[in-house]
């Protein structure tokens, strides 16, 4: 049979089939193949043989459409790829306008991210009532000026449920971002009784508590279906394997000036007659999405 992963947690995988929900186990034979990157996530597409009635091993994990992977903490001196999710439409980027504080780089890396995974990314500006629309429009005005989509958001007062049940329709969306900043509470608000976990902001530290343990990818009861991939909040992102002549493509300003530098292979830092810092002094790219990028070649 084939299915669909909807949730991976200590070697035990639930996976969806025609024939309904099967519990699974890897093929022994799974776990020598591939070291550097995790077997089977959430969204994967598997080959699944029946043990018994509810039950069965994996064969085989099909090549992957398209993925969402970060780097993964060092073990022992060696980095890992963290897949969070596979097989993905779109990455609903949640930020909350406060508590936490809005984070423009932290987004950034995000962006990176998707862009470079070929996945549409959404950002949801989300806890609007605490700021006014006014000033979280203001906050998310430069990612509208470079055509990301930001649907603008509270689980208080309803505001943008509409648009983003619209969004999530007919798709399978990964949901992800920094612990606190309300994921659990809006989607709870998208489709009632998904009985996500929800958590609050340490008044300490302005971060949020982890409250998604473990990753799922959840069928969503709308108009055309969809599946919401819950995982857990991240507070560091890394790169997996990034090659660093790729990053300013990642940047859509960076765009139309990527070729038209006086030296091949520019940094974009330090060289002189930069086609990129040409258009920063010109004001054409905002000197946060650029000391972004400098971090990020430099590995901050």
């Amino acid at each position: 049979m084939i299915g669909r992963v909807l949730r991976a947690q200590s070697g035990f995988f639930r996976v969806e089939t025609e024939q309904g929900i099967v519990m699974c186990t890897l093929r022994g034979r799974l776990k020598k193949e591939r070291q550097s990157t995790d077997l089977a996530v959430i969204g994967d597409l598997v080959e699944v043989t029946p043990t018994m009635p509810g039950h069965g091993v994996i064969e085989a994990v099909l090549p992957r459409r398209t993925k969402l992977a970060r780097r993964a903490p060092a073990s022992k001196g060696v980095w890992k790829e963290d897949v969070l999710a596979a097989n993905l439409d779109q990455a609903l980027l949640v930020f909350s306008c406060a508590s936490p504080e809005f984070s423009p780089r932290m987004l950034d890396r995000y962006l990176v991210l998707t862009e470079t995974s070929d996945l549409d990314a959404v950002i949801v500006a989300n806890k609007v009532d605490l700021v006014g629309e006014k000033e979280a429009r203001r906050l998310f005005a430069p990612y509208e000026r470079l055509e990301y989509p930001v649907l603008y958001t509270s689980a208080v007062t309803g505001l943008g449920i509409n648009a983003l049940r619209e969004r999530l329709a007919g798709r399978i969306s990964i949901v992800t971002g920094r612990s606190g900043v309300g994921k659990s509470s809006l989607f709870n608000v998208v489709q009632p009784g998904l009985g996500l976990k929800v958590g609050s902001v340490s008044a300490a530290l302005n971060k949020g508590r982890h409250t998604t343990r473990v990753a799922e990818l959840i069928p969503l009861d709308l108009p055309g279906g969809g599946y919401l991939a819950d995982t857990p909040g991240i507070r560091e992102l890394g790169l997996w394997r990034f090659p660093k002549d790729e990053l300013a493509r990642c940047f859509r300003e960076f765009r139309p000036y990527l070729g038209e530098c006086y030296f091949a292979g520019c940094t974009h830092i330090h060289e002189p007659d930069c086609a990129v810092r040409a258009a920063l002094a010109r004001g054409e790219i905002t000197p946060e999405r650029y000391d972004s990028y400098v971090r990020l070649f430099e590995g901050e």
